[in-house]
C-alpha cells in the first residue's frame, strides 16, 4: 500500500502519516530525509524524533539516493519529506547534470514494491501564485512532477488542510486499514 500526503507548513502532515502506523505489526523505517544544517533544521529534526519517540521506528537517515536503501520485505516506510529529498537531490554537487524527478520516482516504485505500507509526507508549494528566481521555479516544478508521478500510481492521496485529511484517491481502502 502506497499513501502519499501533502499539504502546507505544519498542516498536521506528519501526525496523520505516522497514524497510518498505529496498527502496523511489521517493522517499521522512518526514513528521514532532511540535511541537518542550521539550528532551526536541528530543531524540525528533534521535534520529529520526540514526536516518533517509543512508537517503534528504525530511522534512516538518506539524503539523496533512496535507490540504495535496503530494507527487510513487508516492512513499512514513512518517508519524510519529499520536499527535502527533491531540494538534496538537485542541489547537492554530484547530482547537479540531471533532473531529480525520474531518480526520485523509480526510487519510490522500488521501496513500494518491497515493503507492505510507504507513506510518504510531501508539500504543496506551488500553489501561492509567487513568480521566484529560476533556482526556486526548478524546485517548484520537480516536486509537482514528483508528486503527480507518484500519485499515478499511490493508492491513498491525501492532501492535509488545517488537520483535516481531504481525499482524492482511495478514501474507502483507507477507511478499511
Amino acid at each position: 500500500m502506497l499513501i502519499l500526503i501533502t499539504g502546507g507548513s505544519k498542516c498536521g502532515k506528519s501526525s496523520l502519516a505516522e497514524s497510518f502506523f498505529d496498527k502496523f505489526m511489521g517493522k517499521k523505517f522512518y526514513i528521514a530525509t532532511m540535511i541537518p544544517y542550521g539550528d532551526e533544521a536541528h530543531q524540525a529534526i528533534e521535534r520529529h524524533r520526540r514526536i516518533r519517540s517509543g512508537k517503534g521506528f528504525n530511522t534512516i537517515e538518506k539524503y539523496t539516493d533512496i535507490n540504495d536503501i535496503d530494507i527487510p520485505e513487508n516492512s513499512g516506510i514513512l518517508l519524510e519529506c519529499m520536499g527535502n529529498l527533491c531540494a538534496n537531490e538537485m542541489f547537492s554537487d554530484e547530482n547537479k547534470i540531471f533532473s531529480p524527478c525520474e531518480k526520485i520516482i523509480s526510487g519510490i516504485k522500488k521501496l513500494s514494491e518491497k515493503c507492505s505500507l510507504l507513506v510518504i509526507v510531501s508539500n504543496n508549494v506551488g500553489n501561492d501564485g509567487i513568480n521566484y528566481d529560476c533556482g526556486t521555479a526548478e524546485y517548484i516544478k520537480n516536486l509537482g512532477i514528483i508528486n503527480s508521478g507518484i500519485a499515478e500510481f499511490s493508492d491513498i492521496v491525501i492532501e492535509c488542510v488545517y488537520g483535516i485529511p481531504v481525499f482524492f484517491k482511495g478514501e474507502k481502502i483507507c477507511l478499511n486499514l
